[in-house]
């Protein structure tokens, strides 16, 4: 099945803008779907530290002791990197400082956003998009999307999941009930800073429009800040979260049900995990509450597929969401940022080379990514900014190669030209893009037919290479 993909990621070259440059973030392959392609907005970066006050301590309740009256308390920081478009003629460094898989090693990653620059000034508030890593991960892994989307008119707010990041990785369980916490979190803080009046980002930030991608760990979080909430079979895990904890997401309960928040409209899932280890069943996806875009690697081998990523998808009945595959894609599809130079060795302790935590064995990084970049975007402009022109990018065949493609000699697309909208010639093999209205029952619905309504209104995995 991993060769079906060869056919474009063998020709997926990155052709990163200067080509000189080492770790670039902004790779554009001669491949790259039209709405992979930057903004005309200028983009800044800036990192903002936050305090979760007064938050249970997951790491210091004894699992196996009797059930405390109280639980722990401990104040919660988290660091935010936030990408947003800058001013015009603004200037800054446009380098990133981040660590490796391995916590220890410090890179240079080199993308367009100016550090600290000044923040454009617009006639209204921008949505917001908030980023949620994995296990373990940090708040640039998915930089590369970040300041793509934010050069088209996004404020983006990427997390370091306290306990869950390269250097501060900890006890599992403090993931599993924090993602949720945290993302809500950040939505709380990006609006108070955009009522800020001492801010000079302050009317910048549309809280009550925003969008939440999540990428495996951090996709597990977008399901049950979605409303997604988890079984109880998932809640007394002996390997998960101590006494009980989890149960503050557990479907059906008052917490839960509390949860969801008006202001996040749609979420994205990138190879979510979860359902692989009885996280969710029918009860808990019914309760997502906001049209979802799925993307994952059909031989995802942390999360899984079809008893994973599309399980999730299938159960979502609730909602109208959406499912693209990279064909013979593993579990790092699309979403973290090309291999540092630096990553290419192996690394005694993890038992691996630090590489394989970035790349793919069939698709090119850079390629996914723009991928990734193209359907995002369409997806947000669609449910975030009502933009009837983004529908088409969505609206497509099942299978990319199964699209006809037809130019007339003046070279406009013929009648039977049904290509994927946006792709160029043969550029759609090996991806397949599925979508599912909301019914009482998984039941297809015509893509058309969804876009118009879119228009209108164990713990085996810790030792795995790439982590969750």
């Amino acid at each position: 099945m991993k060769q079906i993909a060869l056919t474009t990621a063998v020709i997926a070259v990155a052709t990163a803008a200067p080509l000189t440059a080492e770790n670039r973030i902004d790779g554009q392959s001669r491949d790259a779907p039209e709405l992979a392609a930057y903004g005309d907005l200028p983009v800044g970066v800036r990192q903002i530290e936050l305090v979760n006050q007064d938050q249970i301590d997951i790491l210091a309740v004894d699992p196996t002791g009797e059930t405390p009256t109280e639980f722990p308390r401990y104040d919660r920081p988290l660091t935010v990197e936030m990408w947003y478009p800058a001013a015009e003629g603004a200037t800054g460094d446009t380098s990133l400082k981040a660590y490796l898989r391995d916590g220890t090693t410090e890179v240079t990653l080199e993308g367009r956003a100016m550090r600290d620059a000044a923040p454009a000034d617009t006639s209204e508030p921008l949505p917001l998009l908030i980023m949620s890593h994995g296990y373990p991960g940090n708040r640039f892994l998915m930089s590369h999307l970040a300041e793509n989307i934010a050069s088209k008119g996004y404020v983006v707010a990427s997390i370091d999941h306290t306990d869950s990041t390269y250097r501060t990785q900890a006890a599992f369980g403090s993931t599993l009930v924090n993602r949720s916490l945290d993302q809500l979190f950040v939505l709380d803080e990006m609006a108070r800073i955009n009522d800020d009046p001492t801010s000079d980002l302050s009317g910048l930030i549309d809280a009550e429009n925003t969008g939440l991608l999540g990428y495996s760990m951090g996709g597990y979080g977008a399901i049950i800040t979605a409303g997604g909430g988890v079984t109880e079979t998932s809640v007394g895990y002996p390997w998960g979260a101590p006494q009980g904890t989890l149960g503050i997401h557990q479907a059906g309960s008052e917490t839960h049900e509390a949860l969801p928040d008006p202001r996040i409209k749609t979420a994205v899932a990138i190879g979510p995990w979860g359902m692989n280890t009885g996280f969710w069943d029918a009860e808990g996806l019914a309760g997502i509450e906001v049209p979802m875009l799925f993307i994952a690697g059909s031989e995802d081998e942390t999360s899984l597929y079809e008893e994973g990523v599309r399980a999730i998808w299938e159960g979502a009945t609730s909602v109208d969401r959406a499912l693209l595959t990279f064909d013979g894609g593993g579990h790092n599809t699309a979403a973290p940022i090309p291999a540092p130079e630096e990553s290419f060795y192996f690394n005694e302790s993890l038992g691996f080379n630090v590489s394989e935590h970035y790349t793919d064995a069939v698709w090119d990084s850079v390629f996914m990514n723009n991928v990734a970049q193209h359907f995002v975007t369409s997806w947000l402009d669609v449910e975030l900014k009502g933009d009837a022109d983004k529908v088409a990018y969505l609206d497509l065949l099942e299978i990319g190669s199964d699209g006809v493609w037809s130019v007339n000699e003046d070279g406009t697309f013929g009648e039977d030209h049904s290509y994927w909208t946006g792709f160029g010639e043969g550029t759609a093999d090996g991806l397949r893009y599925e979508v599912l209205g909301a019914t009482l029952a998984p039941v297809p619905l015509p893509a058309s037919v969804w876009m118009l309504g879119l228009a209108l209104g164990g713990l085996g995995f810790v030792r795995r290479k790439r982590g969750v």
